[in-house]
């Protein structure tokens, strides 16, 4: 029997380039994204389902996994990868924008997993992969909302570990450096209020410095194969990191104490 994956978040970037890899590594691909009636690419291949999931709607979480069973009869991997990213001074965001960055990436993150643990846990098996960010174990400048939802999901992926033990089941964390998708593009909502004037040298310093880090982006492909290695390597393993730069950063971060590390930080955006 082949295995099923259900990926969110699956109509472009790091999702699409791991609904390619499963379903060319022979499993069933449950691919869901928001406007399932727009994809071409994966639309009539064999063993892929494509199915509508917002994570901000819990009826469409919970008619893509039910469609998912239906269709596969099992779900064994769930990759929780649909979010987005929110920058920019925290007094330029409404508050209506801020729910939004944590409805996404945290809320809707524990509703979709929240949704397929009862298939879990009948099955005594199931894995969950979180897709985290390099930017849940530091930060950048004006990444308030956007770190601060990938430091909980960093957590509560920790915590969860705990709980998926008690049926069999396991918990993982991807954790991808600078990664050329388009999330600098329709991914990133930044905001900015000029008339917020002490805020503007360090809008334009960031604005300015932000590029350097993605000069040498690693492709989606390269999140997906760390993706399939956490599927089926059969560890416990909870932390992954994807991309030379994130093992670097990661590595820099251990090592520095915060003072050393901030101060690294501002050089590289001309802060200092």
């Amino acid at each position: 029997m082949k295995n099923t994956i259900l990926v969110t978040g699956a109509s472009s970037g790091i999702g699409k380039a791991t609904a390619k890899l499963f379903f060319d590594k022979g499993w069933n691909v449950i691919a869901t994204m928001r406007t399932p009636e727009k994809e071409t690419e994966l639309a009539g291949l064999d063993n892929v389902l494509l199915a509508k999931l917002d994570v901000l709607d819990l009826e469409s979480i919970n008619q893509a996994i039910a469609a998912g069973i239906e269709k596969f009869g099992k779900i064994d991997v769930l990759v929780n990868n649909a979010g987005y990213g929110a920058f920019g001074p925290l007094e330029a965001f409404s508050r209506d924008n801020i729910i939004k960055q944590f409805n996404t990436n945290v809320i809707g993150l524990m509703d979709v997993t929240r949704a397929i643990l009862p298939h879990f846990r009948a099955n005594k098996s199931g894995i969950v992969i979180n897709i985290s960010s390099i930017g849940g174990k530091m930060a950048f400048p004006l990444g308030t909302l956007y770190h601060g939802t990938k430091f909980a999901v960093e957590g509560i992926s920790e915590a969860l570990s705990y709980e998926f033990e008690q049926f069999g089941a396991t918990i993982k964390l991807v954790q991808p450096g600078a990664i050329a998708t388009d999330f600098s593009g329709r991914s990133l909502d930044f905001s900015n209020d000029e008339s917020l004037t002490e805020y503007q040298g360090i809008v334009e310093k960031v604005n300015e410095g932000m590029p350097a880090f993605f000069e040498n982006a690693s492709p989606a492909s390269v999140v997906a194969d760390v993706i399939y290695q956490a599927a089926t390597d059969g560890t416990n393993t909870l932390r992954y990191t994807a991309g030379e730069d994130a093992k670097a950063i990661v590595a820099q971060r251990k090592e520095a104490d915060d003072a050393s590390f901030f101060k690294g930080i501002k050089s590289q955006f001309k802060l200092d």
